[in-house]
């Protein structure tokens, strides 16, 4: 019972048209939506608290003081980079890589037209926190819909998935990583930046088993040659 609880809660390397047939989309697609847009949201949080970036826009902000390019531009063209990376993983691209792409700026956006801008340092700590914390819980909440990542959660999946290692450990180290590469090129670095890089992969990983939700692949019909007794 125990090891068929542990394969329901891994997370299916596939394709759109399997993850379309995997079943259960009355629950998967509203947590993926719903996953992405609370994942907008908690960068609007971050970005209003005003102590510091997270990791990849440190490194966004870092590489827009060396280029021509508005910071937009950056982000896609960085997401394009990093999934080229996806090639050597053998990660597979779904409807949530496509999704994340175009819901969460918007929806960055549209939380940031009511959510306020605190000035006392108590409310820009506790805005700063809760944002961290609810990144986390989005992130296990549109990965685990299993209709793909986006595309640096990507990367993280498939390094986990390929070395081994936790989720908890792989992400940790890329977002330090990313940190200290946009430090470099003089990206925004905050408390928010460190305690988004230390804390995030932890949150993720003890929530992740709990949103994961369990692929259910058609079977396949029996011919009447598998069905014929052996001699």
């Amino acid at each position: 019972m125990t090891k068929m609880r542990a394969s329901r809660r891994q997370l299916a390397n596939v394709g759109p048209i399997a993850q379309l047939r995997g079943g259960r989309l009355w629950r998967r697609l509203p947590q993926l939506i719903l996953g992405l847009y609370l994942f907008g949201a908690s960068m609007a949080m971050m970005v209003n608290a005003g102590l510091g970036m997270m990791p990849w826009d440190v490194l966004h902000s870092g590489i827009q003081n060396h280029v021509p390019l508005t910071f937009g531009t950056i982000i896609t063209i960085l997401a394009f980079l990093v999934l080229l990376i996806w090639i050597p993983l053998r990660q597979q691209p779904g409807i949530g890589t496509i999704l994340n792409a175009l819901l969460v700026g918007p929806a960055l956006d549209l939380t940031r037209l009511f959510l306020p801008r605190p000035e006392e340092l108590g409310w820009n700590i506790s805005l700063m926190v809760t944002g961290v914390v609810l990144n986390g819980a989005a992130s296990a909440m549109y990965i685990g819909s299993q209709f793909g990542p986006g595309p640096r959660d990507g990367l993280m999946t498939g390094l986990s998935r390929v070395t081994g290692r936790s989720i908890r450990l792989v992400r940790t180290l890329i977002e330090v990583s990313v940190v200290a590469v946009g430090w470099l090129l003089g990206g925004v670095v905050g408390v928010g930046t460190v305690l988004y890089a230390l804390g995030i992969g932890p949150i993720t990983q003890a929530l992740l088993p709990a949103f994961t939700v369990e692929l259910r692949p058609r079977s396949k019909p029996t011919t009447a040659a598998e069905d014929a007794p052996e001699d």
